[in-house]
């Protein structure tokens, strides 16, 4: 999951949090509220009534010999009282009661209050129902949710906005400095253009990085390189003096079985250097994609050269390849040298009496090329290494190899674009799929895959 993913989805789900948490108490605080402001303005209405009767009697709402006097709405939402009373102690609170007016019980906040008037004690009622206030409370919830959902929708899209103008040198670092770059060739440094100092330190430790890597791989390119050329000279001279010797009649048979033996190893010397010579030609892109070739008939040359292998441990070989089929832009030499090496692994690690199948098919938009066995497989951890240079796997060692055929493919693949994808069971077999990039691959009438 990308970062700017992560911290979209953080800051959405804590807003979510957040807007469950205040969904969860708004109500009560709410409720709460109105009830303050409720009390506040039972209060204030207190205030006013017992100033009106300080300046107007409390006849002005009790009548000459009544003793007490009630005002209420016609729905009865509100009501104030007046009673005379006679408890001896004196009450000033504000809480919800029921009240019974006109045969109806309505629960009210009531607020209670005692005063003195023309000699008389007096109790003080002024209430409003409890359905007032909550008709009140709820559009308030409705409103305050409203708010919180926009206000939440635009902090989410304004942190979406400012993630991605933050990140945007963070993915410019991925996408210039390592996704799109061929490894170990990574061209000229260009300086990403960012603000904030931690990505202009990560940019830097990367080019330094890279700079490094590619100095190393440079490096062991040219020696490998260097040494291989000066490597030929001296075994040529070798061969050279070793036929020479063969020729001469004095040379017993002890000798001549130690010079054989001799020269089979200056032959596996010559072939070791020759083979790292091609791998560093590759790497240092020394050769050209110019060729246009037909796909059967490179693999029929690569049959036609190695069917004495295929004979010598009666192993069947089947091609399902289209006819019409040519690969553009590539080096033939280079390509021919990728499938006789595939080829020839499949015949060196394969059972007497296998079987070696080539087919071509289209998946996912791509060319693909598969080379399968009957071999005897290679397990699940070896096959992250298979492309290393003289790593010889354990069901290999008893086989007359290098370690450099797989390499070489692998070089070769990267060299064309190849992408290749290795499955494998233990006794059982293996298959090489070769993945072509889009254009590789000609119909003959002339339309490109």
């Amino acid at each position: 999951m990308k970062l700017k993913t992560k911290l979209t989805l953080f800051n959405t789900i804590s807003k979510l949090v957040i807007v469950t948490i205040f969904v969860l108490l708004l109500p009560g605080l709410l409720t709460k509220i109105n009830q303050a402001y409720t009390d506040n303005k039972l209060r204030k209405q207190k205030e006013k009534l017992l100033h009106k009767i300080d300046t107007e009697g409390i006849k002005s709402y009790v009548g000459a010999g009544e003793n007490e006097a009630s005002f209420y709405t016609p729905l009865k939402e509100e009501y104030v009282s007046f009673d005379v009373d006679s408890l001896p102690f004196y009450v000033d609170t504000i809480k919800n009661e029921k009240r019974i007016l006109q045969g109806d019980t309505v629960e009210y906040r009531i607020l209670s209050h005692n005063f003195k008037a023309e000699g008389k004690k007096y109790l003080l009622e002024i209430a409003v129902s409890i359905d007032t206030i909550t008709e009140t409370t709820r559009p308030l919830q409705n409103v305050a949710f409203q708010v919180l959902v926009a206000m939440i929708l635009l902090t989410i899209l304004a942190d979406q906005l400012y993630s991605i103008y933050v990140l945007k040198p963070l993915g410019l670092i991925i996408k210039t400095k390592l996704v799109d770059q061929k490894f170990p060739n990574f061209g000229s440094y260009e300086q990403v253009k960012t603000t904030t100092s931690d990505f202009q330190h990560l940019d830097i430790s990367i080019h330094k990085m890279i700079e490094t890597i590619e100095s190393t791989f440079q490096k062991e390119r040219e020696f490998i390189s260097n040494a291989s050329h000066e490597l030929m000279t001296p075994i040529s001279i070798l061969q050279s003096k070793i036929e020479n010797m063969f020729e001469r009649e004095d040379i017993v048979d002890e000798t001549k079985a130690r010079l054989l033996e001799m020269q089979r190893i200056l032959n596996r010397l010559k072939s070791i250097t020759k083979t790292l010579l091609l791998i560093s030609q590759i790497e240092n892109e020394q050769f050209l994609k110019e060729d246009t070739v037909s796909l059967s008939g490179m693999l029929q040359e690569v049959y036609e050269e190695i069917s004495i292998r295929l004979q010598d441990k009666n192993i069947s070989y089947e091609a399902h390849l289209p006819a019409n089929l040519h690969l553009v832009n590539v080096n033939k030499f280079l390509l021919f040298n990728l499938f006789f090496n595939l080829i020839n692994n499949a015949i060196k690690y394969n059972k007497p009496d296998g079987g070696i199948k080539v087919t071509a098919s289209h998946e996912n938009n791509s060319f693909t090329v598969s080379i399968a066995d009957t071999g005897i497989g290679i397990s699940a951890e070896d096959i992250p290494y298979i492309f290393n240079r003289f790593k010889k796997m354990r069901q290999s060692l008893q086989q007359d190899s290098f370690g450099l055929g797989l390499p070489i493919v692998k070089s070769i693949a990267g060299f064309h674009y190849i992408k290749i994808v290795v499955t494998s069971e233990k006794s059982k077999g293996s298959t090489f799929k070769l993945i072509f990039p889009q254009g590789a691959i000609e119909i003959n009438d002339g339309s490109s895959q």
